[in-house]
């Protein structure tokens, strides 16, 4: 009989854990020929979800639970949970009922058909119609700047066989980034449409900062384009000028007691270049600083305790 392992990240889902749990549940028990473990991983949140966790564990010895000392973030918290599964393929789920449990056994179909990675793909969402467009818009950047195939509207929510997590576990990368590392990896997968619904309880965690911080990882994890675009655009900007200082030059040999350059265009084009200085230093940055991350080996996230494994 083949073990499935579900995985779920909390933060403040006080008001979502017992209806997730029960919604997976549910679909396990119309699956007889298979066992599960639901591993819950709570990023130290501060409301009642940890009592509630150990509550459900007390309950019912398939819910295993991991406490991280302190918050390390969405991407790092849930990547963690994924590699602490037994099962032989592990199901990600989010906690908020966003993502259809009912999609689980449709997951388990295409798996048992050969694919390594089965990811549920939102065609149409029932959130903020302004997100979602612009998540759509981010996928195309991504798909642009990436150097291989990136999975459109695809949130990490799906099915991960046992070899995929044990590639991941084997890299050893902190803060990986798994929509673009699958198509990287060449590992048999395939998508499964459905529509996301919206939040019914509680707030996502999710701000600016950490949207721009889990889109500059992808950016830095799937592709050097952005290093050649501002070299290019160092090679253009100085072609510009050199053109422009010859036409100034010309125009001020020419016309010696008319012309007169003024101030304003040395003051624009000192902005101007220091603005694309700045971009450049911010692009280089970025990929310091995945680098950093990656070389320092600090612990994708420190556990506080875990109970029922």
């Amino acid at each position: 009989m083949k073990h499935i392992s579900v995985m779920t990240p909390v933060y403040n889902e006080e008001d979502n854990i017992i209806n997730l749990y029960n919604a997976v549940k549910k679909q396990f028990d119309l699956l007889p020929y298979y066992t599960y473990e639901h591993i819950f991983i709570d990023n130290y949140s501060t409301d009642k979800s940890r009592e509630i966790l150990m509550d459900l564990a007390q309950e019912d010895k398939n819910v295993k639970l991991i406490f991280n000392a302190r918050n390390f973030g969405p991407n790092r918290s849930g990547t963690y949970g994924m590699l602490q599964g037994t099962g032989d393929c592990l199901i990600a789920i989010v906690c908020d009922l966003q993502d259809p449990p009912e999609m689980i056994p449709k997951f388990i179909e295409k798996w048992e058909e050969g694919y390594k990675v089965v990811l549920g793909k939102k065609t149409k969402s029932k959130e903020n119609p302004f997100m979602f467009q612009v998540r759509k818009l981010y996928y195309r950047i991504m798909g642009f700047l990436s150097e291989t195939e990136h999975l459109e509207n695809v949130t990490g929510y799906g099915l991960f066989d046992k070899e995929v997590l044990d590639m991941i576990r084997w890299m050893d990368d902190p803060d990986p980034y798994i929509r673009g590392l699958i198509p990287q990896l060449g590992y048999k997968y395939t998508t499964i449409d459905y529509t996301q619904s919206a939040r019914e309880y509680g707030k996502s965690s999710y701000n600016f900062n950490r949207y721009f911080d889990f889109a500059m990882t992808g950016v830095t994890h799937v592709s050097k384009k952005p290093l050649r675009i501002v070299t290019f655009l160092g090679m253009f900007m100085s072609v510009i000028t050199f053109i422009i200082a010859v036409i100034f030059f010309i125009a001020k040999l020419l016309y010696w007691d008319s012309f007169s350059t003024g101030i304003a265009p040395i003051v624009i084009g000192m902005f101007f270049i220091g603005a694309v200085q700045l971009l450049v230093v911010g692009v280089i940055g970025e990929y310091i600083g995945a680098i950093l991350t990656r070389i320092t080996k600090r612990p994708m996230v420190v556990e506080e305790k875990r109970i029922n494994f």
